[in-house]
Order: structure tokens, then sequence, then C-alpha cells
């Protein structure tokens, strides 16, 4: 009788539902057969000896993980199913010293833990090649307290890995049984016939509701009632008195949902119709997200390729940019846990993320690069946790082959705002006073800030030759950022269309001549000011400095076309205007060229 030979008692009827025992004597401890070393290699377990190869076959062939132990090293020959005592250590198989919590379920004899509940055995619980008498152990831990446990410890095992997703305490006895036959097959000792079965299972089956009604009009389906009962009655539920009664293997039916899954499952997903869920409106995109697939659409559409970096950078990127020691992006947030020093602190400006794949795909020897980013810089506020997350969109290019210059970068700007529907863009030269502190990553003469509706939304231009040396750039680039927010709020999200004009246009050319440090676009606006409503167009089309212009000045000639709404512009009304133009132009320096 096992009950001479071994004691088995559970202190948390909780976490430990049922606990099997069996003990074979006389044990003959040697490598196991080659079929069944065979299929444990297959299945990617390394045979051992036989009595830890039929636990571990029994565990892949019934899905029920099952322990061995030497009795001699089980104290009084007493099994105690507890929790871990405030301090218990145990040694398990793998060597490792561990420190048990008292939330932690053990498997322990008279006086120390033998063996984590459903993880793994300790030092001395395993077999060994002078082992005479083994103790099997079939038993149903608590699936959450096995991966608690198992997490907490740092070592998540076969075992762990079945337990955590729950199993039923029923297939205790068929694990223990299929044990013993394998003992018996491979002659491995002398099976005692009786066992220990601690069971604290409610034996009363799990019932559901069965309502037709209710499963069709959630599966949106028209089944009919008979083969409902017919498709559970073929899985092995029971109806009875209107109630669904589960097989004792089914764990997971709790409630009519997982009934009218089993329903759908044999009446084919594949017949159930489409329908849009009831009491929910129907999902569109947000403002936001139209602006920003806008956005993307037209950096594409204009030959950019959309990156995506990561929002962490190395404080480094700071130095690389030319950034001054007492620049407010070198506040940062900086990550408690990071990955390195590379991806230390949280991203203020996104021009570095543009600059690092512009370096990479140069270091590749690409002989063009153009690239855009829609991401997040992240800007610390005083005295709140989290940081503001403004949307950026950053972008640049490289191209060894075509030689682009300040201008095409240009064009990609009145590209994206023409298309966003931006209205009254300008462009100035960028000074250190302006709003964007990424001011010195740039080439002091060629870099320009973008304004709309007066307030400053991005800046672009070339990089610095310190910042191009930096990153091992040996040619031109070009790279700028957009405000997305800021941008969005001057758009005009629907476009009107005007009339084709029923009047001709009347068209002027007009050559200046002024200082060299005037820039194109303030005789543009002045000229824009002065033709007033009638302006249609201004086209800048030369720009000359040579010998027959005084040193220090350029001659710069624009086409200017005016057109009125109201009838044919007469020469006195053109004459009028481009008056007024001269004048206006003389106000600031320029003059007519003779």
């Amino acid at each position: 009788d096992i009950n001479d030979m071994l004691k088995v008692k559970i202190h948390n009827t909780d976490l430990c539902k049922r606990y099997m025992a069996g003990i074979v004597k006389n044990v003959k401890i040697g490598p196991s057969p080659r079929w069944m070393r065979e299929r444990l290699r297959g299945c990617g377990v390394r045979p051992i000896n036989n009595f830890v190869d039929i636990t571990n076959y029994v565990m892949l062939e019934y899905g029920r993980p099952m322990h061995a132990f030497d009795l001699k090293y089980v104290k009084d020959a007493s099994i105690n199913i507890r929790n871990a005592k405030a301090g218990e250590t145990i040694t398990t198989l793998d060597g490792e010293v561990r420190e048990l919590s008292e939330e932690m379920l053990v498997i322990s004899d008279a006086e120390k833990p033998v063996a984590v509940a459903g993880v793994m055995g300790g030092e001395y619980s395993g077999i060994m090649d002078d082992t005479t008498t083994v103790v099997f152990e079939s038993a149903c831990f608590d699936g959450a307290s096995v991966r608690t446990t198992a997490k907490k410890l740092g070592m998540r095992t076969d075992a762990s890995a079945r337990y955590e997703k729950g199993l039923d305490p029923h297939e205790c006895y068929e694990a223990l049984m299929r044990a013993f036959q394998l003992v018996e097959e491979l002659g491995a000792g002398e099976v005692v016939k009786t066992y220990i079965d601690e069971n604290y299972e409610d034996e009363t089956p799990k019932t559901v509701d069965f309502d037709p009604e209710w499963i069709n009009k959630f599966l949106g389906t028209e089944i009919p009632e008979s083969d409902m009962v017919e498709y559970l009655t073929r899985l092995g539920f029971e109806i009875k008195d209107g109630k669904v009664v589960s097989p004792w293997y089914r764990v997971d039916i709790a409630c009519k949902a997982d009934v009218a899954e089993e329903v759908a499952r044999l009446y084919g997903y594949n017949k159930i119709p489409n329908t849009i869920v009831r009491g929910v409106a129907q999902a569109k995109l947000t403002e936001a997200q139209k602006f920003d697939r806008h956005i993307q659409r037209s950096m594409l559409a204009m030959g950019l390729n959309e990156i995506s970096t990561f929002s962490f950078i190395s404080p480094k990127y700071f130095d690389k940019i030319n950034l001054p020691a007492d620049s407010k992006l070198r506040k940062t947030v900086v990550i408690t846990n990071p990955l390195g020093e590379d991806t230390s602190v949280m991203r203020t400006t996104i021009i570095p993320s543009v600059c690092e794949v512009l370096a990479r795909n140069y270091s590749y020897r690409n002989p063009e690069c153009y690239i855009f980013e829609r991401g997040n810089e992240y800007i610390p506020v005083e005295g709140e946790v989290l940081p503001n997350e403004p949307e950026r969109l950053g972008f640049g290019f490289y191209d060894t082959e075509t030689k682009a210059d300040f201008y095409d970068i240009k064009g990609v700007v009145e590209g994206l705002l023409s298309k966003l529907g931006a209205q009254k863009v300008e462009f100035e030269k960028a000074t250190a006073e302006c709003s964007f502190n990424e001011f010195y990553a740039f080439h002091p003469g060629r870099v320009a800030v973008v304004k709309v509706n007066g307030e400053e939304i991005g800046i672009f231009g070339e990089l610095h030759p310190r910042v191009l040396e930096n990153y091992g750039i040996d040619a031109r680039a070009y790279v700028g950022k957009i405000n997305v927010p800021e941008l969005m709020a001057s758009c005009v999200a629907q476009k009107t269309y005007k009339p084709l004009p029923k009047y001709p246009a009347t068209t002027r050319d007009l050559s200046i001549v002024c200082d060299d440090d005037i820039p194109a676009a303030l005789l543009e606006k002045t000229i824009s000011k002065a033709v007033g409503s009638i302006l249609e167009k201004v086209t800048l089309f030369d720009v000359y400095k040579g010998e027959q212009i005084e040193k220090g000045k350029k001659s710069v000639s624009y086409s200017i076309s005016m057109r009125s709404h109201d009838g044919t512009l007469t020469d006195e009304q053109a004459d009028k205007a481009m008056k007024k133009v001269l004048e206006a132009l003389k106000a600031i320096g320029a003059e007519l060229r003779m």
C-alpha cells in the first residue's frame, strides 16, 4: 500500500486543486530505448535517462507536465504542497540558488522545499544513478500562480509554459497511468499498484445558458436551433434543461460567447455575413490624420522616400549639428533605462535623425539620397512629468550626380506648401535671432525660414561645412524641418477654383539695379504691393552681376503680368501701375536699369 510508504498533504487548495502521487520500486536507471530517444529529440527535448524521459514523453504526449522524485531525498517520506516561507531558498536542478517569497507555491518534504510547483524541481529531487525508489508526481497547479512565480524567478520552463495556460485536474489520472504503463513497457521497475489522490476539484460539470436567439444575434446569422444542437453534440457538449454542459476537458467554456464560437466554428466562418458593428459609428480619419497623409503623398510625389528613425538619440548628436553649448535644444528628456549611450535621450529636434540617414547612405556610396520623415520632437515642460510631443516634418537630400542646390530644396518646400493650400507664404534669410535653434547647423549664407501668414513655421538650407565634416559627407547636402501643427492651422483645407479669365493680360518687363545684399524676395514683395489688385503674377527671370554693373550691385529682371476681371487693361492703367512700382522700389534703394 502506497500509504505505508508516502504521505501527501495539500495546504493551499486554491493554488493546487489536485495532487496525485505514485511509486515505482526496484527501479533500473539507464538510457531509454532508441525509439523514445528519437521521438524526444524530434520534439526538441534532450534525452537524459529512462525515468526523466518518461516524464518528458508524457508531457509532450498528454500536454501534462510531470515530475519524478528520488524517495530517499524526501525527508520523512512526506510531501507537502504549501506556500514558501519568508527567507526560504532552493537550489534548482540547473544549479542556481533561488530565493523564494511567500506567495510562491512549493513542494516540500518535512523540512525544506524540494521543488517549485509547476516550474522546476530542486537539486536533490532529480533521478540519480543510484536511485532505487521513484515517486511520480501528477498535479494541477493554478496557471496564474505558476506564471507569476516563473517570472519572478526568471525561469520559464516547458512545464510552466503549459501550466500557465490553464490545465484541467481530471487529466492528472490519465497522465499518471500512462507513465506507469511506460515504466512497465520499458522494464524500468515495479509499479506499486495503489496511488495517492488528493483531489479538491469541484466535480460539478460547467454549464452555460443555451440561448439560440442570442447566439444568432451575436453572430449575425440565422442558424436553426437544431443545427446548433447537432454542432455542440458532435463536440462532446450536452444540451440539458436549457443549459450547455461542457465536457470536463473543455476548460475554456465560461460564457455564452464561448458557446457561440463553437457554433460558428462548425457552421463555417465563411458563411457568416460581413456586418458593421452595431451601435458604433463608422470609423473615419481625423482632420489631423488627413493632413498628415496629404503631407506624405505630397512628399512621395516629389520623389522623396519616407524614413522612420528612433525617437531616442545620443547627446553627441547635438555636437554633430553644431549646436551652441547653451542651446535650449540640449535640455532633453533623459531615459532612465537606455539601451546604450547612443539612445539615452529623447530628441528635441528631428534634423540629426535626417542627417544620420543621409550620412549612412553616403557611406554606402549611394550617389543620391532624397528622404523625409514625419515624427515627433520631445520638448521638456517645466514642472511637468511628460514632455510636449509636437509633430515635425524633417526632410533632406544630397545628389552627387545632378549637383542639387539650395533652390532644389526651396522648390520642395514651395511644392509642399502649394499642395497643402498654405496662404501668404514668404521666404526670408534666416539669422541667429530666428525662432529655430537649429540655425547653427546650416551654412549662414544659404539658409532660409518659411513664413505662413507672418508666422515662422519652418527652416531649410545647406548644411554647414563643419556639420558635413562631422557626418563624413563629402558633398553638399540640404535639410529642413517644418512645424506640422502650425502649418495645418494656416492652410485652407478646401481649394476654391476661379473661372478662366475673360480679358487678356498685360505684361511689362522690368530690370532694376540694387545693392547685392537686398534679397529678391523683398523686391518681389514691393512690386506686388505697388501693383495692387490687378497683379496676376511676378516672375524673376534674370539676375546679373558683372563688368557692366557697379561693384557691390546686381541687376534683377522681372516679368510682371497684370489683368483686370472688369475689362481689358489700357496702356494708361498699366503705365500708372509701373510708375507706382518704380517709386516703391526707389524707396528701398532699387532703381531702373538704364
